[in-house]
């Protein structure tokens, strides 16, 4: 039977797999040309053949160690492609009983490991996942000497566009902030075999600057208030904000360095061209008493609750200025000196939530001109890759003039841009194809490394379809730029497939063979379960761009008095069961995109489906997160019926629905901590192990706790205004911080009400910021191991809250 399911499984799909692949739909521009040398430049940087081939191996070895002599593994770099990157799968012919069954070839390492991870898929119905969203299940492999036969000459799969980009700015914060070299090589091969070629590699870049600016005078106590913390590096390097979180020790400096020095050379290995930094203009705050003549402003306040020097309005040297030249020079040969030379791509983002003094053209080209120029003069093959999202979060600002200014400061095909958010909101559509510039088709997907179950599956399908298909288009890649990872596995799976697709997929069937292929073996319940998950919460068209703020992880902060009732609007289902869905964009309110009642029904199923699955760990990450997602959502309702009740005067309503919501969320961490990947201890515990002191122990932890609370700074009555930004829903945190926040909240709310007086809300900020405040400081221990069984709590919460 097993046999019989993967052979449809397969034929399914190989249809859309060895299809031919179209080159560059429509005229070519002179973008599209560009990207033919910027090609053989880049491949000329690779490792050799062999290199690569023992690359491949290796990722082989660590997935599958019992099949290493099962593949034939080959690196072609010639003559096997049409036109980009490809991998042929076949069988071994004349094979021996112990000898290898499988032959895959590919161009690249990138692309033999994309092979093997096709065959895995579609022959033997493996799956592949971070471990914290269950891992990979290998189970239905067969054991060597059996593996499936490549149906007639084999199957070819080609790109139809040359990168698959993986990253954001941010996530080397959100989710690789207290990374090791163990996980990183974990996720080197992940995105391997996902067919990630062209990925950020920001580790260690302190190390670099550190080393730059000691030539321009700057000594290490200058640094101290310029870097952030770990978990804050990211907007650091932005010049969002400075020092905050820091200063960063020697012993992290030369850490993350020679974490670096790792990481980029396996990439390197395997044929990925990674994407390093460039200078874009930040710099300390001694620039100004060293370079007194040199032009360098000061930026606005960026978040800050009331602009403190201490870490606001971050310097920034103008580009039209001789000395940005002399640094973003020095910054890039630093790096080859360090590295080799290994890459022309670098990432450099000008103006990421801050603006340009004006909105003049020919002042923003001339900016563009000498960010460029800089770059050149360090590499004379440089190429800028900029991500995109300036144009979407400040449009308002970048009108087609100031973006074809900026996206015209170069020569056709010397810059890449990143479409960041086209999940959502394509800017290729509105840009005529960002003016002729190369750009990649990118999901943005995830903010602050939240824990929600979303996404928009038809989109992901059909969108960079559309895009690389459309008149005169210059899509160059497709990628994936969420702010933090491991989450929707689902979501993970289909996006890195759009990299070798030509038509769009039929999710329907893709999602029956997900099924099949996440948890083992063929399921009923799981299968109708997940046609009605791709019909609602995977099918978010309402252009809401989702940051996931559930009442339980990101508490309202307002009086109830100053509002009325209707804090959002309410709507009944036939089953009696409320929903609400938001009509407007407002920071207080919940989204909700889809029909609980029917999300409910399909929690029913995957429940069922624990008769069989129960041992499955996949199955059981997908169990929790789901119950986590609907009962997540029933809080929310929750909340509001205590509002509605205060406001009509119901304390013994009040009273009721006060204790349901914080049972609610006593209940949703006990289910948590039944899954070792949603666990607050940890995050805390991989960012302590990386400490060599305890100076370095406490401020690390500090860094953790903060960023997934306050985020930023607060005063005593006023909260970070990225407060909640960085929310998980994790075992731990729900009992140790949300619920005391909700706890003083209500009990502040039922005193108000029966007393009849105003809600004391600086009264309640005063007191939760201070215990904000001291649980981000704080040192308890929290479980790094789950407890309890899953499903059986499932199912006791499901007859609670929801039979």
């Amino acid at each position: 039977m097993r046999a019989l399911f993967l052979l449809l499984l397969h034929l399914s799909l190989l249809l859309h797999a060895s299809s031919p692949s179209p080159v560059l739909a429509g005229k070519k521009s002179r973008g599209t040309d560009a990207v033919e040398h910027i090609l053989r430049r880049e491949g000329s940087l690779r490792a050799p053949p062999s290199v690569q081939l023992a690359a491949a191996q290796g990722v082989l070895r660590r997935l599958l160690p019992r099949h290493t002599s099962s593949f034939l593994l080959k690196v072609v770099p010639k003559g096997l492609c049409e036109r980009f990157s490809c991998f042929r799968i076949g069988n071994v012919v004349n094979s021996s009983s112990n000898g290898p069954e499988i032959m895959i070839e590919g161009n690249t390492a990138v692309e033999v490991s994309s092979g093997l991870h096709w065959y895995l898929k579609y022959w033997c119905g493996a799956h592949i996942s971070w471990d914290k969203t269950g891992g990979v299940q290998v189970a239905t492999v067969p054991s060597p000497g059996s593996l499936p036969r490549v149906g007639g000459q084999g199957v070819k799969v080609e790109r139809p566009v040359p990168w698959n980009y993986y990253q954001n700015v941010v996530t080397s914060s959100y989710s690789f902030a207290w990374w090791d070299w163990k996980r990183w090589e974990k996720e080197i091969d992940w995105m391997a075999l996902q067919g990630v070629n062209l990925p950020l590699a920001f580790n260690g870049q302190e190390a670099i600057w550190q080393k730059v600016f000691k030539d321009f005078d700057v000594g290490n106590e200058d640094l101290g208030n310029f870097f952030g913390g770990p978990a804050f590096l990211a907007w650091a390097r932005m010049g969002n904000l400075h020092g905050w979180g820091g200063p960063l020790s020697q012993n992290w400096l030369d850490q993350q360095l020679n974490l670096q020095k790792l990481i980029l050379p396996r990439m390197i290995e395997l044929g990925m061209t990674p994407v390093l930094p460039a200078f874009s203009g930040n710099v300390p705050a001694i620039f100004r008493k060293i370079f007194p003549t040199a032009n360098i402003a000061r930026l606005s306040n960026w978040n800050t609750v009331n602009g403190d020097p201490r870490w606001c309005c971050t310097y920034l040297l103008d580009p039209s200025d001789p000395l940005f030249i002399e640094v973003g020079r020095a910054f890039i040969k630093q790096q080859m000196k360090e590295y080799g030379r290994i890459t022309n791509i670098y990432n450099c983002d000008t103006f990421n939530e801050n603006l340009p003094p004006t909105n003049d053209p020919k002042y923003i080209s001339s900016l563009g001109s000498a960010v460029y120029d800089a770059m050149v003069k360090g590499d004379s093959d440089a190429i800028w890759l900029m991500q995109g999202w300036l144009f979407s979060s400040d449009a308002g600002f970048w009108k087609p003039q100031q973006m074809k200014a900026l996206l015209h400061s170069v020569p056709i095909g010397k810059m890449i841009v990143l479409d960041l958010f086209a999940d959502v909101k394509p800017m290729w559509k509105t840009s005529s194809q960002f003016y002729g510039v190369p750009y990649v088709w990118c999901m943005l997907h995830n903010f602050g490394g939240n824990i929600e179950m979303y996404g928009i599956l038809d989109e992901i399908s059909s969108g960079p379809i559309d895009a690389r298909v459309s008149q005169n288009s210059t899509m160059v890649g497709v990628g994936m730029c969420m702010e933090g990872i491991e989450h929707n596995p689902v979501i993970y799976e289909l996006m890195p497939e759009m990299a070798f697709r030509n038509h769009n997929i039929q999710i329907e069937g893709w999602l029956k063979n997900y099924s099949f292929r996440r948890y083992g073996q063929a399921n009923h319940h799981t299968e109708e379960a997940w046609k009605i998950l791709y019909h609602t919460i995977y099918n978010c068209t309402d252009g809401i761009a989702d940051h996931n703020r559930d009442f339980i992880v990101q508490f309202p902060d307002f009086s109830p008095s100053q509002h009325g009732s209707q804090v959002l609007h309410i709507s009944k289902n036939t089953n009696s069961r409320f929903s609400f869905r938001e009509t407007k964009s407002n920071s207080q309110e919940p989204h909700l995109w889809y029909s609980t009642k029917e999300v409910i029904e399909a929690l029913k199923l995957f429940i069922l489906a624990g008769t069989s699955l129960a041992e499955s760990l996949t199955y059981r990450y997908d169990l929790v997160d789901l119950t986590r997602q609907v009962l997540a959502k029933l809080s929310n309702q929750v909340y509001l019926d205590a509002i509605n009740a205060y406001h009509q005067n119901d304390s013994g309503e009040l009273i009721l629905q006060i204790k349901k919501f914080t049972e609610l969320i006593e209940d949703i961490d006990t289910l948590l901590a039944s899954d070792d990947n949603f666990l607050l201890g940890t995050w805390l515990e991989s960012a302590k192990k990386l400490a060599v002191n305890k100076k370095e122990k406490k401020q690390y932890e500090w860094n953790a706790r903060t960023q997934i609370t306050m985020w930023f700074d607060n005063t005593e009555t006023n909260q970070s205004q990225l407060h909640d930004y960085a929310n998980k829903f994790w075992s731990g945190l729900l009992k140790s911080y949300y619920l005391p926040r909700a706890s003083t909240y209500f009990s502040y709310l039922l005193e108000s009400l029966e007393n009849n007086e105003d809600f004391p809300l600086e009264k309640w900020r005063r007191n939760w910021i201070s215990y904000s405040n001291k649980w981000q400081g704080g040192q308890e221990l929290y479980p790094v191991k789950a407890e309890g069984d899953a499903l059986s709590i499932a199912k006791a919460l499901f007859a609670k809250y929801l039979s």
